[in-house]
């Protein structure tokens, strides 16, 4: 029998033990607000509770590794719940996938130890930001990449973006914080951007990020690209005040790749770097 719930925990008034899944999930973001849950608009949150509730017959609340902003995409967002239903896992990734709508699908499923927190466990994130970068408009990939017809001096950006790996203080990257006391603090693995054919692809890699902080890293990049600031420009933008970096470069080319853990959740997914 089901009872209340508390954040994502089910408190159980029956005899049934709580169980949690882990799950990695592939969206487009095209049409929704973004992936956490919104009161008058459409999230990816609040249509894998739909399919939660359809496929176990229990409403859960849903926790995900990482926000994602109105038209952002993912590959390997991971999220998880609670619930008393007895599926097995092949059979929970089944049921979810019938409910949820075509651009969201469960990639994998597995049973967790139930204080597996996505968000506050997890050591490191992957994100890819793709630019189109030839002459005339894109018809097919327009909601899937940045289109900038000039041409780009790619080594140019690759040198600058290279000049954000380490440890700094990454307020000015940010859009504004609800909390001052917050850390802006972050970590950057990875900053690396090359060209294959007609597309500039920019591979990010850190501990964490702020809110719109890969966006508005991308943005200014470009205008290294062009032409518009040096690379020692784009290096100073660092010790600029809170938010004061942009333009932020369009929700619609930025995808969420991998989320990392110590332990790995899906080991048989990608066994050699643990990523998963």
């Amino acid at each position: 029998m089901l009872g209340a719930y508390r954040r994502d925990v089910i408190i159980m008034t029956g005899q049934a033990s709580p169980r949690r899944f882990a799950l990695l999930l592939e969206y487009d973001g095209g049409r929704f607000a973004g992936s956490q849950l919104q009161s008058n608009a459409l999230t990816v949150q609040s249509v894998l509770e739909d399919a939660i509730e359809k496929a176990t017959g229990e409403a859960s609340r849903v926790a995900f590794a990482g926000r994602t902003d109105a038209g952002v995409h993912a590959y390997g967002q991971m999220a998880s719940f609670v619930t008393t239903s007895r599926h097995t896992p092949e059979v929970m990734l089944r049921a979810l996938n019938a409910w949820l709508p075509a651009d969201v699908v469960v990639r994998a499923a597995t049973e967790t130890d139930l204080d597996f927190d996505p968000r506050r466990q997890a050591v490191r994130r992957h994100y890819r930001y793709l630019i189109d970068n030839q002459a005339t408009r894109p018809a097919i990939q327009r909601h899937r990449a940045w289109h900038v017809a000039e041409a780009l001096d790619v080594p140019a950006m690759a040198k600058a973006a290279r000049g954000l790996i380490g440890r700094h203080d990454f307020a000015a990257f940010a859009s504004r914080l609800e909390s001052s006391e917050a850390s802006t603090v972050r970590e950057l693995m990875c900053f690396e951007v090359r060209r294959e054919g007609n597309s500039v692809i920019c591979d990010v890699t850190g501990n964490a990020f702020l809110p719109q902080q890969v966006r508005r890293m991308v943005g200014p990049l470009v205008e290294v690209g062009r032409g518009k600031r040096s690379v020692e420009d784009y290096a100073a933008l660092l010790t600029g005040a809170p938010a004061s970096v942009g333009p932020a470069a369009p929700a619609h080319g930025l995808y969420l790749i991998r989320v990392g853990y110590a332990k790995a959740i899906f080991p048989n997914l990608d066994s050699t770097d643990r990523l998963w």
